[in-house]
């Protein structure tokens, strides 16, 4: 095997509902070096790469919008 044989573009995670893979789990390994479930027998080189999905929705934030706000500097005169 050599450097032409390896993948180079990693397969993209696929998030799942906890649900669904829990239908799923006995089609599928845990992968450590993935940190992702894998197909089992082919699940090395091909098929889906998933991961439950654990993110949470992104509450709204209730303090001050400061993404576009101005910044005032004050520059100092450089003393020789």
């Amino acid at each position: 095997m050599d450097d032409r044989d390896m993948r180079t573009v990693r397969r993209p995670r696929r998030y799942i509902a906890p649900t669904w893979f829990a239908i799923l789990r006995p089609a599928f390994r845990y992968s450590r070096s993935r940190d992702a479930f894998v197909m089992r027998g082919i699940g090395s080189t091909v098929g889906p790469v998933l991961r439950i999905d654990r993110r949470s929705r992104q509450r709204p934030f209730a303090g001050a919008e400061r993404r576009h706000a101005a910044v005032e500097r004050t520059h100092r005169a450089r003393v020789a």
